[in-house]
C-alpha cells in the first residue's frame, strides 16, 4: 500500500499533534529548567510521532472496520465472512472502490437470480401448456366414450386412436425431459465408437423420405461421398441430433424445397456436419433463445405441426456432452444452416 494514499490521514494528524506537543514541551522545559536540550527534544519528537501515528492508524482502522461490520450485520445481502480486517484502511478511496465492486457483484448476482426466476416461470408455463394440451385431448375422448360413445364402433375406434396419439405425445415429452435431465446432470453414459457419417446421414434420409415427400422436399448430400468419412461419438445420440435437425428442416422448409447435408473438414482433428434448408429462416431476435427448452419461433404454427418443443435443446446438450460445438446461421426468409463438429479417429 502506498504511503501517500493509505496513511495520509494518520500522517498529517500525527504531524500536527507532534508539532503542538513539541511546542508545549519546549515551553515547559524553558519555563521550569531555563533551557531546552536538543537531543531530548529530538528523541521526544520521534517517540511522540511513532506512538501517535500507530495509535491513530489503529484507532481509525478499528473505527471504520466496526462501522462497516455493522453495515454487513444489518444488510441481509452482505456476508460478514466476506469482510476482511486487512482490507479496511484509512484509504477511503480504496474502500469506496471495494464497496462499489462488491455492490456491482451483488447487482449482477441479483440480475442473474431474476433472470433464472423469469426463466423458471416461463419454463413452468411452457411445460404446463405442453402437457395440458394432450392431457385434455385424451380426457375429452375418454369422457366421450364413457358417456355412450363405446356403443358406436366407428366413434370408438376413431376416438381411441386419437387418445392414443395424445398419450404418445405425452410419452414423447416425458422422454425428452428425462433425456435433458440426464444430459444436464452428466448422468447419460455415451458409448463412444467410430462410425461412418455418410452411412448414418443416408439412414436418416431414408427414415424421413416419406415425410419429406409430403412437402415435395428433396433430401440430398451436397456432393457424392464415395469414400466413408469416419468420426467418433455415440452413434445413437448423433443419429438423434441428425434426426432432429433434418425433421426441423422438413417442418419449417418450403414446399418443393431442398434440405442439404454436407460434411467438411473443420480442423486437423475435427469435421463439421452442416444441415442446410431453404425454408422460412429464423429472425435475429429468436436466434439467442433457439436452444431453450420449449422455445418456439412460431408458437401457434409449431404446435400444430407437433413435436415436444425440446428437440433443439436436446441437440445442443448431446453435442456439448461430446465436448463439441454447435452453430447456427440463418437469413430470415431464405433459410437456415445448423452445423456441429465431431472428432475424427
Amino acid at each position: 500500500m502506498k504511503f501517500k494514499k493509505t496513511y495520509t490521514f494518520a500522517f498529517w494528524s500525527t504531524l500536527l499533534l507532534t508539532f503542538f506537543a513539541t511546542i508545549l514541551i519546549s515551553i515547559c522545559l524553558y519555563l521550569f529548567y531555563g533551557n531546552v536540550n536538543p537531543y531530548f527534544l529530538i528523541l521526544f519528537i520521534g517517540l511522540v510521532f511513532v506512538f501517535t501515528f500507530v495509535i491513530i492508524q489503529y484507532r481509525v482502522e478499528r473505527f471504520i472496520y466496526k462501522r462497516v461490520e455493522k453495515i454487513y450485520d444489518n444488510v441481509s445481502l452482505l456476508d460478514i465472512n466476506d469482510l476482511k480486517r486487512d482490507s479496511i484502511t484509512t484509504d477511503m478511496e480504496t474502500l469506496s472502490l471495494k464497496v462499489q465492486k462488491f455492490a456491482e457483484g451483488k447487482r449482477l448476482e441479483i440480475e442473474t437470480l431474476n433472470e433464472r426466476e423469469s426463466y423458471r416461470r416461463e419454463f413452468l408455463g411452457n411445460i404446463s401448456h405442453e402437457l395440458k394440451t394432450p392431457l385434455f385431448t385424451v380426457q375429452g375422448y375418454i369422457l366421450t366414450l364413457l358417456e355412450g360413445g363405446l356403443d358406436d364402433m366407428d366413434i370408438r375406434d376413431k376416438y381411441l386412436e386419437r387418445a392414443n396419439k395424445g398419450v404418445e405425445r405425452l410419452v414423447s415429452i416425458v422422454k425428452d425431459l428425462d433425456m435433458i435431465a440426464k444430459l444436464e446432470s452428466s448422468d447419460l453414459n455415451l458409448n463412444i465408437s467410430t462410425f461412418n457419417c455418410v452411412e448414418l446421414i443416408q439412414d436418416v434420409f431414408d427414415l424421413f423420405e416419406m415425410k419429406a415427400k409430403r412437402k415435395n422436399i428433396l433430401l440430398r448430400f451436397d456432393k457424392n461421398y464415395d469414400v466413408p468419412i469416419l468420426a467418433k461419438g455415440d452413434v445413437e445420440r448423433i443419429e438423434q441430433v441428425l434426426t432432429n435437425l433434418v425433421v426441423n428442416s422438413i417442418k419449417y422448409g418450403k414446399m418443393d424445397g431442398t434440405t442439404t447435408v454436407s460434411i467438411e473438414s473443420y480442423n486437423d482433428k475435427k469435421i463439421i456436419i452442416k444441415v442446410t434448408d431453404d425454408g422460412e429462416g429464423i429472425r435475429q431476435e429468436d436466434m439467442g433463445r433457439l436452444f431453450e427448452r420449449f422455445y418456439r419461433v412460431d408458437k401457434s404454427r409449431s404446435r400444430d405441426q407437433g413435436g415436444s418443443g425440446l428437440g433443439l435443446s436436446i441437440v445442443k446438450h448431446i453435442v456439448e456432452a461430446h465436448g463439441e460445438s454447435i452453430f447456427i446461421e440463418s437469413d430470415y426468409g431464405k433459410g437456415s444452416e445448423f452445423s456441429f463438429t465431431l472428432e475424427v479417429p
